[in-house]
């Protein structure tokens, strides 16, 4: 019996830490239940999403999710001043990216995931219709918490840089041939067939002489 209570309680422990890691991070939904859109026709943003986001709690491992179309873009950024801008034209590639939308193809529905992999201040806006989309309120700044640190899957180390392989080196050429078929040797451009011809009768005249 002590040896079934001690399981039960193993069991209980196991899925007490299953439940914990599976509730541990948070998919949220930007926007609620309004999403990511701009109205372009009032010329202003579906919801107030500086207001909706600082209802929430971020942390890393954490995703945003932007229930939106390609009528707008995700502009994710780490740079305070590219977000206060509202456009990415002198942003830099290791702090501002964008993700899907803003495609020529308009009122395609969209569903983008962005993951919160940086500890910190976390800004994000759309730069559609040249900003004006960023400036009358499509645009929100989060703060990420550490909480559980990120998860496996997103703590993955970058993989390494490219490296071109050697290109294999060509085949010398030797008096216009490949080393394996030519039959000259390199060194003058001597004929080595002669050069045997000429050691090989210098020797049969050496021995004739002895046996005269």
């Amino acid at each position: 019996m002590a040896s079934n209570a001690k399981l039960n309680v193993t069991l209980l422990g196991l899925l007490f830490t299953a439940a914990t890691v599976a509730t541990a991070y948070t998919n949220h939904t930007v926007g609620g239940d309004f999403g990511w859109f701009f109205h372009s026709k009032t010329n202003t943003s579906a919801t107030n999403y500086t207001s909706w986001a600082a209802n929430q709690t971020f942390n890393l491992g954490d995703y945003l999710i932007f229930r939106t179309s390609t009528n707008q873009t995700v502009i994710q950024t780490y740079n305070g001043t590219t977000y206060q801008s509202c456009t990415t034209d002198d942003a830099l590639d290791t702090d501002t990216f964008q993700y899907d939308g803003g495609s020529l193809e308009f009122d395609q529905s969209l569903t983008i995931a962005v993951p919160l992999t940086i500890e910190g201040v976390n800004y994000y806006f759309s730069d559609g219709d040249d900003g004006v989309q960023c400036q009358r309120g499509m645009a929100f700044e989060i703060l990420v918490r550490h909480g559980n640190g990120l998860p496996p899957g997103l703590n993955q180390p970058p993989p390494p840089p490219y490296v071109e392989p050697p290109g294999e080196s060509p085949p010398v050429k030797i008096n216009g041939g490949s080393p394996a078929l030519n039959n000259k040797a390199s060194a003058g451009g001597t004929d080595t067939g002669a050069m045997l011809y000429s050691v090989f009768f210098g020797v049969t005249s050496l021995v004739m002489s002895f046996m005269c």
